[in-house]
Formats: C-alpha cells, structure tokens, sequence
C-alpha cells in the first residue's frame, strides 16, 4: 500500500467517524495519528481542536507541543507550565504509539508496509448540560477499538482488537478512568477552553479549520 493511500484512509477514518452533532454548543477533540518510520512524514502527530478549530499541534519531527490559535495562549496566565506539561505528555504517547503500530502489524501478521494507527477521542457539552464522550482507535484507516459510555466496557470491531478489548475490561482502572475522563475531566477542559476563546468560539462568522489542511511536510509518494 502506497503512503498516500495509507494517508487518505487515515482522513477517511476520521472525515465518517465523527460524533457531532448539530445540537452540539461545544466540543473538545483529540486526533493522534502513528506511522511506520522511514517515510518522509512524522512518525507520531498529535491536533487539538475546539469547536472545529485547531488549538494545538505536536509531531515527532518537532517534539514540541505549540498553540494554533491566539486565544489559547491565555492558558498560560492561570498554568505556567501548561505547554512544557502537555509537551511532556505528548513525547510519553508518541512513545507508546510508536510500540502500538509494532503491535497492530504482528496482531495483522505484517512485517512491512505502511502502516497507521489512529486514535481520536474527545467530549461533547450541549446548551443543556447534555454530555457525550467518544474514545476510537482505528488501523490503516478502518476502526478497530472503540469504548462504549453505557456500558463503561471496550468494543472491537477487529477480531485482533480482542485481545487489548479483553485486557483492558479487565482492568477496573482503565475503563472507570475512560469514562471519569470523558464525563468530566475532559468537560472541565472543555469549559476552560471555551472561557479563554468565547469572543472567538461564538463569533457566528468565525473561521472553520479543515482536518485535511497538513501540518507536516506533504509526504513522498
């Protein structure tokens, strides 16, 4: 498989598997992308978005986590340390991505190619206090694990996603502490986040970012 068709299953992966809906006032989102080395493209990304918009980026390339819209830089006036914390955090998973696509292709019986692994998780608050959480992992652009809110247990929709479903169901800690962060920790983000960027957040005419604008350098085919 060709690099830009593994790029473009990634995009697909994330363009129908989107939760959003109109109803939504707000939304926090994470989207964590890991490929296989020697390509002409980061081995590990990470984007951060509110509402639509990009507010962080980090990349294996760089190894540092930087702010993509203005108001979000006003974090720091209340957590110093918010970007060196959150940089720290993002060299822990790239990481722990790194040894995930080693995984994913032995779970496949693949020993080349390229090859992604994608995670995108976040949370959702409406106008009426309604809240919704969303954590999904996907392979060369198709799902593979997703976690279900209702019944707090992990879903694979890849047979070899039954292993890391079985092991991680059995351990109480990861799936409470799932559920504990989409349901709140990540709400609290999220109505941080909205305090430091509302003029901007609820500008009817504000600018939609697109997930199909590239950060990194466009890869070699």
């Amino acid at each position: 498989m060709s690099l830009c068709s593994t790029v473009m299953k990634t995009l697909i992966f994330f363009t129908f598997s989107l939760h959003l809906s109109s109803a939504v006032t707000h939304s926090l989102q994470y989207f964590y992308t890991a490929v296989t080395p020697g390509i002409n493209f980061p081995e590990f990304t990470e984007l951060g978005q509110v509402d639509g918009g990009r507010i962080d980026y980090y990349d294996s390339n760089t190894r540092k986590m930087i702010p993509k819209t203005e108001w979000i830089q006003k974090v720091t006036a209340d957590d110093p340390d918010y970007w060196s914390r959150h940089t720290h955090n993002r060299q822990g998973n790239q990481e722990t991505f790194k040894a995930n696509v080693a995984i994913a292709m032995q779970r496949f019986n693949q020993t080349t190619g390229v090859h992604t692994v994608q995670v995108m998780y976040g949370c959702e608050l409406d106008d009426d206090g309604t809240v919704r959480g969303y954590t999904q992992f996907g392979y060369d652009g198709e799902d593979f694990l997703s976690f279900d809110l209702k019944t707090v247990t992990w879903t694979a929709v890849k047979p070899q996603a039954v292993i890391t479903k079985n092991k991680w169901d059995n351990e109480p800690g990861n799936t409470v502490g799932e559920k504990n962060y989409l349901e709140n920790i990540c709400i609290e983000w999220l109505k941080k986040y909205v305090s430091y960027g509302r003029e901007t957040l609820e500008r009817k005419d504000r600018p939609t970012a697109s997930l199909f604008q590239e950060e990194a350098s466009s890869p070699e085919v």
